[in-house]
């Protein structure tokens, strides 16, 4: 097992020659940048003495765990893609970390970055994943990434939604080829909240089959100007942007249309007896029969001349009633 230490350093040919007026403590404190890629190395060993690594090159070895790696807090560049790593840990000490590269591993969830708050670019291309397995970002880490990422590359990692995403508001450059994206409107959604995007690779998704596919996307991503490839001239974008919105305006017209003939069919208020007829089984000769005129009973007494022995009577028994007798 070969791992990297200060000895390995100080063996090295590419430092023999910078350390000979130098003691190793010394030369190890100079050292800025260190690059030992495709060196068979499987583990990182107690490299405390570089202080002031500020480029770290890992990349093509045999590297199992991320290690060992708290003493470098100047670290702006680490490069360990094509290694067996499994996990992403043991970084939360570097804070002046800007690029990580991390693509050809085995990770499966992308987590344990929430206290790199100066990180923009994010490279995790071609994990080598079980089969039916996919990549996952986890939405905290997405979170704490999400007012310093510029660049994310996650290409080839048979991930089929990108929802979370959305947080990454900074995104300019976004690589997604070789995937398993295929919803329109969820892509739309997404990119209508990146407004920084100049660049953007969906190659090889099933989504680029869908039609107008790359008219929708331009006209969503108003600063885009490379898609898959392909550059985007201004005069492209704006007879798009034009387009779409000629064609809201004719949607907007049309609804109002369709809602004011409907309006017109079926007025506000409607008649009693139609209302109920409508009703299953309803009888509507019952309805006719209720309606139906009926003579107001008389509110007058029938009429008929009283004798005068009758009235004096009357007027004897009830002096204040008005006699109805004539």
């Amino acid at each position: 097992m070969v791992c990297l230490t200060t000895d390995l350093i100080a063996k090295s040919s590419s430092h023999l020659k910078k350390k000979r007026n130098h003691s190793l403590s010394e030369y190890l404190k100079t050292l800025t940048h260190l690059n030992f890629s495709n060196r068979n190395i499987e583990n990182i060993g107690d490299l405390s003495m570089c202080g002031n690594l500020t480029v770290l090159y890992l990349y093509d070895n045999h590297i199992t765990h991320i290690c060992n790696l708290g003493f470098a807090s100047n670290l702006t560049h680490l490069y360990m893609q094509n290694n067996n790593i499994t996990c992403i840990e043991n970084l939360f000490n570097l804070q002046k970390l800007s690029k990580l590269y991390l693509g050809g591993n085995s990770i499966t969830v992308v987590e344990g970055l929430d206290q790199l708050s100066e990180l923009k670019e994010l490279h995790l291309e071609n994990q080598k994943l079980a089969p039916g397995e996919k990549l996952l970002l986890d939405p905290r880490t997405l979170l704490s990434l999400a007012e310093s990422l510029c660049v994310l590359n996650i290409n080839n990692n048979n991930i089929d939604e990108i929802r979370d995403l959305a947080v990454l508001k900074e995104l300019k450059h976004f690589s997604a080829a070789d995937n398993k994206l295929h919803d329109m409107e969820e892509l739309e959604e997404v990119f209508s909240h990146w407004h920084q995007l100049h660049q953007m690779d969906l190659s090889g998704n099933p989504v680029c089959q869908t039609a107008k596919y790359r008219d929708r996307l331009i006209t969503v991503c108003r600063r885009l100007e490379d898609l898959d490839g392909k550059e985007i001239n201004d005069l492209s974008r704006q007879f798009l942007i034009n387009w779409k919105a000629s064609k809201e305006a004719k949607k907007k017209v049309k609804d109002e249309h369709i809602m004011a003939s409907q309006l017109t069919a079926f007025p506000l208020t409607t008649d009693l007896n139609t209302a109920q007829s409508s009703q299953p089984g309803y009888d509507y000769s019952q309805t006719k029969a209720l309606h139906r005129k009926k003579p107001l009973p008389s509110l007058r007494p029938s009429m008929r001349v009283c004798s005068d022995s009758e009235r004096e009577a009357r007027n004897y028994r009830h002096p204040t009633l008005t006699p109805f007798c004539y």
